[in-house]
């Protein structure tokens, strides 16, 4: 089989859309020969990161870096993350001359800046040296892959994302709430916006599934909310078909693996008209992306649930997990600086 090897700094147990985007994409890869593998930081020690103790980063050394890829012996080395583990590997690659490629999951310049006073143009500095010597930078939608093209970064192309409808579909599911559910699915994270969310005036119940650091205080404030913390799997399929409306108030992140699972439920999509609901749903009938949120959640209540579930079967993990292989396996040899002397960007991708 030939054999990918994926550096990434986020892994289980950590719940989120990079883990859930690598996991799903490898156990996809197998079903047409190709063997992802991991390297994590289960390997290595961890330390909580500061401000968010829910997430562990590792604390890699070069020497068993160099030994895990040396003993892996992959076809192709993909980094998906720019934290500790992505750039050691990224140092080893360059040191031996092997190309790479790499993806962007995070809009880590505005998560910074809402915790710190850093500029965001530092950190975007920071990641165009990061994915500069890439063969390909990964993106998750079309809009994405023009802004980072926009800010200086090259050779971008095109990774969608996927959804498992053997698990979300629409059953017949009764939380015991008063309707209609809006529920919102995600990291309870300042960066996620869910004030905007929970400041709105709803009838019914306003569920969040998910932890975070904001969560105890977001308990505090909203006290009218249901909290429900962290579900997985059955447990958390069931809650997605028990709702009336999907309510997505980020306004930062580059996909959302959570609008598709609302929508493979049946349950239509109220957002705001950003990067991530905007070209997940585009102008399909099945949400409402508005300035005015709370308009959206009620509009969205006439949406066809079927409609949703049709338009959440044309995105499978099989297609992306073979868009991934194909960027991960198109590569060339770097040039004396580390440049790519030669590139085939993905002839579906139009800026």
């Amino acid at each position: 089989m030939t054999h990918i090897l994926v550096a990434t700094d986020a892994w289980h147990p950590q719940v989120n859309g990079v883990v859930r985007t690598l996991t799903m994409m490898a156990e996809a890869a197998k079903g047409f020969g190709v063997d992802v593998s991991f390297l994590t930081p289960q390997s290595f020690r961890t330390f909580a990161m500061p401000s968010y103790p829910d997430l562990q980063l590792a604390l890699p050394y070069p020497a068993k870096i160099a030994a895990l890829i040396e003993a892996a012996k992959p076809d192709s080395i993909h980094i998906a993350t720019e934290g500790p583990i992505g750039l050691l590997v990224r140092r080893y690659c360059r040191k031996h001359g092997l190309p790479f490629t790499t993806s962007f999951h995070t809009r880590f310049p505005e998560y910074v800046s809402a915790r710190s006073p850093i500029p965001e143009k530092w950190v975007w500095r920071a990641l165009r040296w990061f994915h500069r010597p890439t063969q390909a930078v990964m993106a998750a939608t079309p809009a994405l892959a023009a802004e980072l093209r926009k800010r200086g970064f090259r050779n971008v192309v095109l990774w969608s994302r996927g959804v498992d409808t053997s698990l979300f579909h629409p059953r017949t599911a009764d939380l015991c709430l008063p309707q209609p559910v809006f529920l919102s699915v995600g990291r309870v994270a300042v960066e996620k916006n869910l004030e905007a969310f929970l400041d709105l005036d709803l009838p019914g119940t306003k569920l969040i599934v998910g932890d975070g650091p904001a969560r105890v205080a977001l308990e505090r404030k909203y006290p009218d909310a249901v909290f429900l913390g962290a579900r997985h799997g059955e447990e958390l399929a069931e809650i997605y078909a028990a709702a009336d409306i999907f309510v997505f108030p980020s306004k930062t992140d580059t996909f959302g693996l959570v609008l598709l699972e609302a929508l493979a439920s049946g349950v239509p999509v109220a957002a705001f008209p950003v990067t991530g609901p905007r070209d997940v749903i585009g102008a399909a009938p099945v949400g409402v992306l508005s300035d005015d949120l709370r308009a959206a959640c009620l509009d969205a209540l006439q949406i066809s649930p079927q409609a949703c579930v049709e338009f959440a079967a044309a995105h499978t993990w099989q297609a992306s997990a073979r868009v991934f292989v194909d960027h991960a396996l198109n590569v060339r040899a770097p040039g004396p600086e580390g440049e790519v002397v030669e590139f085939v960007e993905d002839p579906h991708f139009a800026a």
